[in-house]
């Protein structure tokens, strides 16, 4: 049986770029790029030449695919004026991109509201702009704006746009959900429809993920016929965001409703960089990934209860749609008060632990989770305090830094800021160390009273130089005078690890400085730095 081919389309660069908050650089671009071309999607939109002069500088620089091919984003020409002579459309032409997506209206009540002109001046803007690309030898493509809610008011004026570029030689006609607001099963009918008029193998998807759908409504679109899917890295786009392309590739080469009958461009071993590629646009973009995504996410395959890890254990499949390793990604067992043995069991042989499996210390850990997590720990999202705590019950970790006191104090100044100063006596091979240091509050002084003091650190002063702090959070776990605080960290360093520590106390200063100093240990540890004396 020959499977039918679907083509990946990404927008990341374009749709994504208008996210609230988003701003390209071209460095950004270059590297997004290059990642989607590895990963072997078959379009790159790369953005809009003319609109701005980021995009305007990316066309003009001489990029090279070896997978994907390079598109560029315009819309139709203006009325009043020919194809030839409509300067966006020059910007497009000159950006010299093998491929290019023009964008037009399909709803009529667009047609008279937004660009202020009659039905048939916008059917020309569609026929004459395509006929000009398509005579440039283009691949061309029309993406049919609004085109779901049009079909839905006046469905001949929404085929007869669409059909204003196929029968002038578009190769791809893609209808938009552009304000996400149409359900799956309405994908599907109406496809169903359009594909009486477009051949199915000329038919794209755009969704947008206004009612969370986005993903569900390109995949239903699939199998109503349409065979280009357009989406983004993460779901990144305006409002609500785009469908993600993360959750669609993985679908469509895992699940066998769509792997019997379709194929995809990306290669199998490509699949699994898919986790690397989520993770790099949030690099780029210095936002924290979001855990949760299907697929990808870092929670994606974590499993917290001890019943679930017991049976995981046992058959992965009983809680586990795919294997994660398909997508690049990795089983995550959690700890927590709801763990069972099989939980601190699992977590212990992922984090390389030595033990005995009758061994006594496995309960003691056990407890001690228990217990701490009953005053206010977690280490459900705290790994590295976890490993830390484990291998001082179960096995050893050297004495590196110890902390004789600290002080840390917060005033005002005549110019009415408000400065905080830390000080702090660091014991290092018998050596004690006085470090001061001031900041924009009181964990940011104690931080910068360690970090800027790290050449008195002798033998730690190397490890230590690149650590940062990425996050702090504080949560207070109970009202009144007596209240606990919990204190979370997210620390980095410049092999691009990321671990997080976390203390409790009822004093937010003492609980930050318990998170600080295992994030400083776990540091040390991980890079085998060597013992205290």
């Amino acid at each position: 049986m020959t499977k039918e081919k679907i083509y990946i389309f990404d927008t990341t660069l374009r749709d994504g770029a208008q996210t609230q908050g988003v701003d390209f650089s071209i460095d950004d671009k270059l590297k997004i790029s290059k990642a989607l071309d590895d990963l072997g999607v078959d379009y790159i939109e790369g953005g809009w030449p003319g609109a701005n002069p980021t995009d305007t500088e990316f066309f003009q620089k001489k990029i090279k695919l070896n997978n994907s091919i390079l598109t560029a984003f315009g819309m139709t020409k203006k009325a009043g004026r020919s194809a030839d002579n409509d300067p966006g459309l020059s910007s497009i032409l000159n950006s010299n991109t093998p491929a290019v997506c023009l964008v037009g209206k399909s709803w009529d009540f667009h047609v008279d509201v937004a660009l202020g002109i009659s039905n048939k001046e916008n059917l020309e803007n569609i026929s004459e702009s395509t006929k000009l690309f398509v005579k440039e030898k283009k691949e061309f493509m029309f993406d049919a704006e609004h085109f779901f809610d049009g079909f839905k008011n006046n469905k001949e004026y929404a085929l007869s746009c669409i059909k204003s570029a196929y029968d002038n030689g578009a190769r791809w006609i893609v209808l938009c959900d552009t304000n996400g607001g149409t359900l799956p099963n309405e994908i599907s009918e109406i496809i169903k429809e359009v594909v009486k008029f477009v051949p199915g193998k000329n038919l794209g998807i755009h969704a947008h993920n206004d009612t969370g759908n986005a993903v569900a409504n390109s995949l239903a679109a699939v199998l109503a016929g349409v065979r280009q899917i357009q989406g983004t890295i993460n779901g990144l786009g305006e409002r609500c965001g785009n469908a993600n392309l993360m959750s669609i590739i993985p679908t469509l080469y895992l699940k066998e409703i769509y792997s019997k009958n379709y194929e995809i461009n990306i290669k199998e071993e490509n699949i699994s960089k898919l986790t690397q590629c989520s993770r790099l646009l949030d690099e780029i973009l210095n936002r924290k990934p979001n855990k949760h995504l299907p697929y990808v996410g870092a929670a994606a395959f974590s499993h917290k209860g001890g019943l679930h890890v017991s049976a995981v254990q046992k058959d992965p499949k009983t809680y586990e749609h795919i294997n994660p390793e398909k997508v690049g990604n990795v089983r995550n067992i959690v700890v927590s008060d709801q763990s069972g043995k099989s939980n601190i069991v699992s977590r212990l042989k992922f984090i390389g632990i030595e033990f005995e499996e009758n061994d006594p210390k496995i309960k003691k850990l056990l407890n001690e989770v228990k217990d701490r997590e009953f005053i206010g720990y977690s280490y459900d999202g705290a790994d590295a305090s976890f490993e830390l705590l484990a291998r001082r019950i179960i096995g050893t970790i050297p004495r590196y830094i110890s902390i004789n006191d600290y002080e840390v104090s917060v005033k005002k100044n005549s110019k009415g800021e408000i400065i905080s100063f830390a000080k702090a006596t660091l014991v290092v091979d018998k050596n004690s160390i006085l470090c001061e240091g001031e900041g924009n509050g009181p964990v940011h002084a104690l931080d910068n009273a360690i970090r800027k003091n790290i050449d008195k650190l002798a033998k730690y002063s190397e490890y230590l130089k690149d650590l940062k702090l990425v996050d702090y959070k504080v949560r207070i776990l109970n009202t009144g005078t007596e209240a606990t605080t919990r204190v979370s960290i997210e620390s980095t360093d410049s092999k691009g690890e990321n671990w997080f520590t976390i203390g409790v106390s009822p004093n937010i200063i003492d609980a930050s400085f318990k998170a600080l100093v295992d994030s400083l240990d776990y540091k040390l540890f991980k890079d085998n730095a060597p013992a205290s004396t």
